[in-house]
């Protein structure tokens, strides 16, 4: 057996010229869409295998912003998704009672007010508030306010100060985007096996996957292989043992029950996340239907208690019967282990606190496509994968343990549970300097950027001890009139936004 030095082993190159896709759903297929994009200039074969007897999880209705970067990228409107999929508008999420019974605030996909001197925004409405102004950070967000008063209308492409800066997502039917994607796929060439895989065949010396073997009595060899198996994980965990990094000590959160039900009324321009005793419900609308759900820790309520409540908090009646889910937050040691990538679930959980599992895929599929700019990787590439899906798992983690660290709730074990938990040095950085004197640090690889961060500690009302010293350049009056006409300017451009129902009316309208 050939011996090889570290210096070799990372530049030994891996030639792809057959990539196989394990898993269909939205993971599965949206990998193969995009790959089949990529490599549509060479010789590339991609196979991707699934079953139609093994259902797919099928609750992530809810994304944000990037996903409509990606469906562009492969020729898709707005429009067209949105029809195919009964989409209605995301502005945001809408949180309740997180911070005490009765309250809520909302996570826009947006900014706050505009920067001046070099200095965040809030920083000078922090200055009025000592000062006794009573207006609230949500007054200066565009996006924030139209998801309040349930209106939309698309952001200016070209917009003429900060106050017009907002984004929107979509909020669908996940199957119905799976198909999608599978259209585009096969239209491109992708070929599909319906079929269960009975066992796999490793390479004896390398460990690397050579071939899978169908219950169809097809074998299906490949230099590359991507899991999007889901939970189960076939390959990269099942075959190649990669191991699992558990978060449990901070995402305490382990079960989650799912449900559709009839739509009750208009649909709002958001998620909601609902705070309940054990967890937080969701509750997702679509054009024709309403998807609902409750994350729990099963520590703090049984499975039967956290199915009654989420059926007693849905308004409409329900379209199928109550679907439970097990999980355990974190990801894979690995994401890249040998010739085997995991997308999606089977690369990791995290709760759909704010919607990152579709997030997550597309992230994963931009990091394959970086890596094969040639058809073939060498173990650098491999490195570099897993070190950025790494970090963006843990992004994510830090963002989601702060809504529970910082919730106000005092009327349940699990909430105090939350709130006196130690939490990883990572995140204590960022609520330390925010804390501090108002800074909002960025680490590199995240997902959600300042302002996200900025309406969760608002939101929460954790607010600075200080404010930047360079405010106090600007007169006192002078501020208070700029952030008046911040108001209203925002005010103003929402009064003239249509409503949400009518956009979604004139969507489905021909001609």
């Amino acid at each position: 057996m050939a011996v090889f030095s570290v210096e070799e082993v990372s530049v030994i190159r891996h030639t792809l010229k057959q990539l196989v896709i394990v898993g269909g759903g939205t993971a599965g297929w949206m990998t193969a869409a995009r790959l089949a994009r990529h490599f549509r200039k060479t010789d590339i074969r991609i196979t991707l295998v699934e079953s139609s007897d093994i259902g797919t999880v099928g609750v992530g209705e809810a994304t944000i912003p990037t996903l409509r970067q990606f469906y562009a990228d492969l020729g898709m409107t707005d429009t067209e998704v949105m029809r195919a999929t009964q989409a209605t508008v995301k502005l945001g999420i809408q949180f309740e009672q997180w911070r005490e019974p009765g309250s809520d605030f909302i996570h826009p996909f947006g900014v706050f007010g505009q920067k001046a001197n070099g200095i965040d925004f809030h920083h000078y409405w922090l200055k009025l508030r000592q000062h006794g102004d009573t207006s609230e950070l949500a007054d200066y967000s565009l996006g924030l306010q139209l998801a309040r008063r349930q209106r939309f209308t698309p952001p200016s492409p070209q917009p003429p100060s900060e106050l017009s800066v907002f984004d929107w997502a979509l909020h669908f039917d996940a199957a119905a985007f799976g198909r999608l994607m599978r259209g585009y796929a096969e239209r491109h060439g992708v070929e599909r096996l319906d079929a269960r895989i009975e066992s796999v065949r490793q390479h004896p010396e390398t460990g690397d996957i050579e071939a899978l073997y169908l219950d169809s009595g097809n074998v299906v060899g490949g230099d590359l292989f991507i899991d999007c198996s889901g939970f189960r994980a076939l390959l990269i965990e099942q075959t190649l043992n990669t191991g699992y990094c558990d978060w449990s000590e901070w995402l305490h959160c382990d079960r989650a029950v799912a449900v559709q039900s009839e739509r009750f009324g208009e649909a709002p321009p958001y998620t909601v996340s609902r705070a309940q005793t054990a967890g937080w419900q969701w509750r997702i609308p679509l054009q024709t239907r309403q998807g609902n759900g409750y994350v729990y820790c099963s520590d703090h309520v049984s499975d039967d208690e956290a199915t009654s409540t989420l059926v007693d908090h849905i308004d409409g009646p329900l379209l199928n019967d109550p679907k439970p889910f097990r999980f355990t937050a974190g990801r894979r040691r690995r994401a890249w282990n040998r010739n085997c990538i995991a997308v999606g679930l089977s690369a990791g959980f995290l709760e759909p606190l704010e919607s990152t599992s579709i997030a997550l895929v597309e992230t994963a599929i931009h990091k394959i496509r970086r890596a094969f700019q040639k058809p073939w990787y060498t173990q650098a590439e491999t490195d570099r994968f897993n070190e950025d899906t790494a970090l963006e798992y843990e992004r994510v983690r830090d963002f989601i343990i702060l809504h529970y660290k910082l919730n106000g709730r005092t009327d349940s074990p699990f909430w105090e549970r939350c709130r006196a938990m130690p939490i990883p040095d990572t995140l204590r950085e960022k609520v330390d300097a925010f804390r501090a004197h108002g800074e909002l640090l960025r680490y590199r690889a995240e997902i959600f950027g300042p302002a996200s961060w900025l309406a969760i500690y608002s939101g929460l009302g954790v607010l600075p001890e200080r404010y930047h010293p360079g405010v106090d350049r600007l007169d006192l009056q002078y501020l208070k009139e700029a952030l008046k006409a911040m108001r209203q300017s925002v005010a103003d451009a929402v009064a003239q936004a249509p409503t949400h129902n009518d956009y979604l009316q004139s969507l489905n309208r021909t001609g």
